[in-house]
C-alpha cells in the first residue's frame, strides 16, 4: 500500500498554483494529482480522482471555496481540505469551518508549514498556520452562553474554552477568572474529554463551529 499523500490544488491564480505544485513535488512523500482553477472543475474531476488532501482557495469566481468544500465532503467525507487564505479573509472562516475544512493556511506561509499542514490533517487533526492562529485568537470575542447545550459544556467551561482559544495558559486563566489553577486544570481536562479536541487548533474550530465565539 502506497504511503504517498495525493494532493489537489484548487485556486484561480495560475502562478500561485504552479509555484505551490512545484514546491510540494519536492517532497518525496507527496504527489500533486490535480491542479485546477475553479471549484466547478475540481468537483467535475472528483469522482474519478484519487486524492487525500485538497488545498482550497477561499475566494474564487463561480463556486467559492466554502461551497466547493461542502459539496466535495458530501461526496468524499474522508478528504482533508486545507483552506488557502490571505490576511483579511477571516470573515470567511466560519463558513469554511461549517463546510468541513480541516485546516487554514496563509498563502505566504513557508513550505515547511505547508508540509506540516498536510501531515497534521492527514493524522486527523485541525491545522492553523501559527501566524493565522494568533490573529484569530486576538480577534475572538465570546458570545452569550445562555443558549448553548448545557449537556455538552457548562457556562464556566465555555468561559475557559474561550480563554484557551485566545492562547492563555491555565495560570493566566485562573488569574483572570479569580479561580485556582487546579480548578482550571480540571475544567480544561473536562473540555478536552467532552469535545474530543486534542489541541488549541481543534478547540478554536470547535468554538467557532458551535457558535461559542465570534471573529471580530
Amino acid at each position: 500500500m502506497s504511503n504517498i499523500v495525493k494532493i489537489a490544488l484548487v485556486d484561480d491564480h495560475t502562478l500561485f498554483r504552479t509555484g505551490l505544485a512545484g514546491l510540494l513535488s519536492q517532497h518525496d512523500g507527496f504527489e500533486v494529482v490535480a491542479d485546477v482553477g475553479s471549484g466547478e472543475e475540481f468537483l467535475t474531476l472528483l469522482p474519478s480522482l484519487d486524492v487525500d488532501v485538497v488545498f482550497m482557495d477561499i475566494s474564487m469566481p463561480g463556486i467559492d471555496g466554502a461551497e466547493t468544500t461542502r459539496r466535495a465532503l458530501a461526496e468524499r467525507p474522508e478528504l482533508r481540505i486545507v483552506t488557502l487564505s490571505m490576511y483579511g479573509d477571516e470573515h470567511y472562516y466560519t463558513r469554511m469551518m461549517e463546510s468541513g475544512a480541516s485546516g487554514f493556511l496563509l498563502k505566504d506561509s513557508d513550505i515547511e508549514e505547508v508540509y506540516n499542514a498536510v501531515e497534521v490533517t492527514m493524522a486527523g487533526d485541525s491545522y492553523f498556520s501559527s501566524a493565522l492562529l494568533g490573529t484569530l485568537t486576538r480577534n475572538m470575542s465570546m458570545l452569550t452562553v445562555e443558549e448553548h447545550d448545557e449537556d455538552q459544556l457548562s457556562n464556566r467551561e465555555v468561559e475557559i474554552l474561550v480563554e484557551v482559544c485566545r492562547g492563555l495558559s491555565n495560570q493566566e486563566i485562573a488569574d483572570k477568572l479569580f479561580i485556582s489553577k487546579r480548578t482550571v486544570d480540571k475544567h480544561r481536562a473536562n473540555i478536552m474529554e467532552k469535545t474530543g479536541c486534542k489541541n488549541t487548533a481543534n478547540l478554536v474550530v470547535y468554538a467557532i463551529k458551535n457558535h461559542l465565539v465570534d471573529l471580530l
